[in-house]
């Protein structure tokens, strides 16, 4: 087993797929995955299905999923990649300080950086995306635009050290390619 770690950041509101599927994925090679959330607490996740009679995603309560740390508390030289889930927390997570400060340090170390359908809105406010190929859920291509990023209609955009993905039904594929990427940064 190797000894490298993976943040998964989490809040209230994400999304159980988009969380749940890197949660297990990841182990399966061998990396430990360490769950983040603004405090070290359980987090309420969300279901989002699509349903014919409405116009727009419904909402359902999920399960809950404890964080393994803080994001004040984290060291991210200690961490080798990290995921943002989808989901509505994002729209909150993205105005905390300590999670766009780690953002901008992955970044800069052109450290793996996974983001799928909301997750998108922390990359923007960390202005990480500017000028740079991306998808997400396609209600936020107004986020991408508007903060000089370029919006894509596909499952997976990879750009340098960035892989984003549109929504859950896309996970297979996202993952596919962060495990790709992860393995090769470590040389596996």
């Amino acid at each position: 087993m190797s000894n490298a770690k993976v943040l998964l950041v989490i809040g209230d509101g994400a999304e159980v797929f988009d969380t749940m599927y890197p949660l297990y994925r990841i182990p399966e090679d061998g990396f430990k995955v360490i769950v983040a959330g603004p405090e070290k607490r359980n987090y309420h996740l969300s279901l989002h299905d699509h349903q014919q009679d409405w116009d727009i995603t419904v909402e359902k309560p999920g399960i809950t999923l404890p964080a393994d740390i803080a994001f004040k508390n984290i060291i991210p030289d200690e961490y080798i990649a990290i995921v943002l889930s989808g989901g509505r927390a994002p729209e909150y997570l993205r105005y905390d300080k300590d999670l766009i400060n780690i953002i901008k340090d992955f970044n800069q170390k052109r450290k793996l950086i996974a983001s799928v359908c909301h997750g998108i809105e922390i990359l923007a406010t960390a202005d990480i995306i500017r000028g740079r190929k991306v998808t997400s859920v396609p209600k936020c291509r107004f986020d991408v635009e508007v903060c000089g990023g370029i919006w894509l209609d596909q499952p997976v955009v990879v750009d340098s050290n960035l892989v984003t993905a549109r929504v859950a039904q896309d996970n297979t594929e996202w993952m596919r390619e962060f495990m790709k990427m992860l393995k090769k940064a470590q040389g596996k």
